[in-house]
């Protein structure tokens, strides 16, 4: 295996991957791996010896293989499939030409250039003809198990018993849409048994999940039941002998040509069979003599290759090894071209799994920074309300702090007023009792029949009443003062508790306001993430669904290019078989013209020896005077029917000649008409096709950007009705905790009220301050 030139590294990975998975296979059934060796820039691994494919079984006998040849192959197959899915590993490349046989009848599996280490897998590999469907489409998605094994033998089975693959005669790339989209195929002919049909239809399966594995399929009838031991050497030496006969066929035509090298001329019938027969001796005793006749030294070794034969057995004549070299040759720019084909299509999956990665990475980016605006939105409105509230709770706390100073400086102020008016009252009482005391020494100095005594005790009495009657009037006074300095403070302590409660209420309102704004500035912001979000969705669908449609225009055109050139190959080797056949033209004319030619001396022969009988006839029963005249009138007759035999002769040389040339023209442009019309069809069937992938495509991205329309309509209908649900429970919320609010605080007002009416204070509702007069 070379891994020189393009792809080199991919190459070199290719061979390491080959050698490592056959390292590890150990089976009777799997090829057995001896080594492997660089020389320059390929290498080359030494391998368990067999005798060849079951291809090459195909190729020796012209015809398919028996059924129980068949079930014979596929059960060794099945045993190796078996052995590698229960390891998890896929081969991949199941076909006839890869199943090989050894000497002792032994089926091996071969090539794991495509075989896959794990399972499942998603790599478009294997030869197209084989190809399962899920493999097909694992370009573009999807994985796959070992069941493609399970499709693949299906396939070869047909291939075994119809001597080709389903849809061979197809170029390859339009094979993988047919085995992709239409159904599984199934055997021709009706000779099959229905156990061989049942288990090609098993094997066949479309779907791979009603597929069987690999060992259901051990348990099948059609490989379980009974069959000859020996089948396969039976085979195998039916094959053995035809190759050989191939063989020495090969080396008369060659002996016969050198020997007309040799001696400058053609050899005669005689010579011909007697060196056929002195070779035929020779193949049948062994002999380890070198053959008599050795014109060069390329003879010498074919007849020690062909008389060493059994040392090195093989099931493939030498024409068929040259032919596959050169048949190798010639599929190595097809081989390279599916291989940039697969290629492509990896490269193609690679490339939207990839904008697909990178793509999921930008919604993830862009969700990560709207989700982190909204937890620092989110941060900074509850770090907001914790500043409103501690500043709410500040101003409260500042504002009982200057309510209980008004307090104590009403008070104080309530006090002080009352103190001087205490004064003055006080004032006012000494100078009436003065005025009295004076009032009453003046009436008691006029009356001057009281005696004094009487006078003395009627002063003092006068001055106890009138103390009596001050001391009542302070106390009532007092008394006074206490009540309204009471009710005033009771009042003062009222308003504080209003005045707070209205406070308390200019904080809820400003608390539940700044909830609401926060609220609506979170829905606008939501409302902003939705739209850019979905501006982002319908830009990232549209880039995928372009790249998409892009790479399937590009695959699209390849696949045409290679159908182009996959039409030029088909008319090269249609234009090169003809022209074969018009040089092989003369050499079957003159072997044509030989046979007329002798046809037409036996013709003459017979009509001398008819001439000689009748001229001796003739000579008989005439007078011997009349025989110059008979024998000149015979003659005369032989020479005109012999002349009307060269002109029959000639214009049978010409009609033959014409026929043949316009047979061979008629044929060889009923071929060209027929390649035409097979190619057109091919590409009108590959532009249906790939029509209908287009189709497809466009039906999936229309599905995509509804379910995406849908989805996004979805999303924001949920948004709606959550801002709406959000906004209805702030709403709620701000209405129970005012109500609650008012509630507790008319509560407290009652209470108030009841324990001022407790105290006699009455209504305080309507109470109002006199400015001077606090009695």
């Amino acid at each position: 295996m070379s891994y020189s030139g393009k792809q080199t590294n991919e190459k070199w990975q290719d061979i390491i991957k080959e050698v490592k998975f056959l390292q590890q296979l150990k089976h009777p059934n799997t090829i057995e791996y001896k080594g492997c060796y660089l020389k320059e820039h390929t290498a080359w691994l030494v391998m368990e010896y067999c005798l060849g494919s079951a291809s090459d079984l195909l190729e020796v006998h012209k015809k398919p293989l028996q059924e129980v040849e068949i079930a014979a192959i596929t059960h060794g197959a099945l045993q190796g499939l078996a052995y590698l899915h229960s390891h998890c590993r896929i081969h991949r490349d199941i076909k006839a030409g890869n199943i090989l046989l050894t000497e002792p009848g032994q089926v091996k599996l071969a090539d794991f250039g495509s075989a896959s280490i794990v399972s499942p897998a998603n790599s478009f590999v294997g030869t197209p003809y084989w190809m399962a469907p899920e493999v097909i489409l694992a370009m573009d998605e999807g994985q796959y198990d070992g069941k493609v094994d399970v499709w693949s033998l299906g396939i070869t089975c047909i291939e075994l018993a119809e001597r080709k693959p389903p849809l061979f005669n197809m170029n390859a790339m339009s094979a993988l849409y047919h085995i992709a989209q239409n159904d599984s195929p199934r055997l021709q002919s009706n000779e099959w048994s229905d156990s061989f049909r049942g288990f090609v239809d098993y094997c066949l399966q479309k779907i791979p999940q009603e597929r069987p594995s690999s060992t259901d399929l051990l348990r099948h009838d059609f490989v379980c039941r009974e069959r000859p031991p020996r089948v396969l050497l039976d085979l195998i030496q039916r094959t053995k002998d035809a190759v050989r006969e191939l063989d020495n066929l090969q080396y008369r035509k060659m002996k016969k040509i050198l020997f007309q090298e040799k001696w400058n001329g053609p050899l005669n019938e005689s010579q011909e069979e007697e060196e056929d027969h002195v070779f035929i001796r020779d193949e049948v005793g062994h002999r380890d003599r070198r053959p008599e006749v050795r014109p060069t030294q390329s003879v010498q070794n074919q007849a020690l290759h062909y008389r060493n034969r059994e040392r090195f057995a093989t099931i493939k004549s030498a024409s068929l090894v040259t032919r596959q070299i050169h048949e190798h040759e010639q599929e190595n720019e097809l081989r390279e071209q599916m291989s940039g084909y697969k290629r492509m299509r990896r490269q193609h999956q690679k490339q939207l799994i990839a904008l697909e990665n990178k793509l999921k990475a930008e919604m993830d980016e862009h969700r990560l920074k709207l989700q982190k605006e909204v937890e620092t939105h989110a941060n900074n409105s509850s770090i907001e309300l914790e500043k409103l509230a501690k500043k709410q709770v500040a101003v409260m706390e500042k504002e009982a702090k200057a309510a209980a100073a008004d307090e104590k400086k009403f008070q104080q102020q309530i006090l002080t007023q009352q103190k001087k008016d205490l004064a003055t009252f006080l004032e006012s009482q000494k100078k009436q009792y003065k005025l009295c005391k004076e009032k009453i020494k003046e009436e008691m100095n006029e009356d001057h029949s009281t005696p004094k005594k009487e006078k003395q005790e009627r002063i003092s009495k006068h001055k106890e009443n009138l103390q009596h009657t001050q001391a009542e009037e302070e106390a009532q006074l007092l008394s006074q003062q206490r009540l309204y300095y009471d009710k005033n403070c009771r009042f003062f302590k009222r308003k504080t508790m209003i005045k707070r409660h209205e406070m308390e209420q200019q904080n809820i309102r400003e608390e539940l306001n700044k909830k609401r704004t926060q609220k609506e500035m979170e829905h606008a912001m939501l409302i902003r993430h939705d739209e850019s979000t979905r501006e982002l969705e319908y830009r990232q669908l549209h880039t995928l669904q372009k790249l998409r449609m892009d790479l399937i225009r590009l695959q699209h055109q390849t696949e045409l290019e290679n159908q182009l050139e996959y039409n030029k190959r088909r008319e090269r080797e249609l234009h090169r078989k003809h022209f074969m056949e018009l040089r092989q033209q003369p050499k079957n004319l003159k072997a044509m013209e030989m046979q007329i030619k002798k046809q037409f001396q036996d013709t003459c022969k017979v009509q001398t020896k008819q001439y000689k009988a009748l001229k001796n006839h003739q000579l008989e029963v005439t007078p011997k005077s009349e025989h110059k005249t008979i024998l000149k009138s015979l003659k005369d007759e032989q020479t005109r029917k012999l002349a009307i035999l060269a002109e029959q002769y000639e214009q049978s040389i010409n009609e033959m000649m014409a026929s043949q040339a316009l047979r061979l023209d008629e044929a060889q442009e009923a071929e060209c008409q027929a390649l035409r019309l097979q190619l057109q069809q091919e590409m009108e069937l590959l532009n249906a096709y790939q029509s209908k992938i287009k189709m497809q495509t466009e039906a999936q991205h229309e599905r995509e950007l509804q379910k995406l329309e849908q989805r996004v309509s979805l999303r924001r209908a949920h948004l709606e009705q959550k801002i709406e649900e959000e906004l209805a429970a702030l709403q709620k919320e701000r209405s129970e905790r005012i109500k609650f609010l008012l509630e507790r605080q008319e509560r407290e007002i009652e209470t108030f009220d009841m324990e001022s009416l407790r105290m006699g204070f009455g209504n305080l509702v309507t109470l109002e301050y006199p400015k001077e007069d606090y009695r």
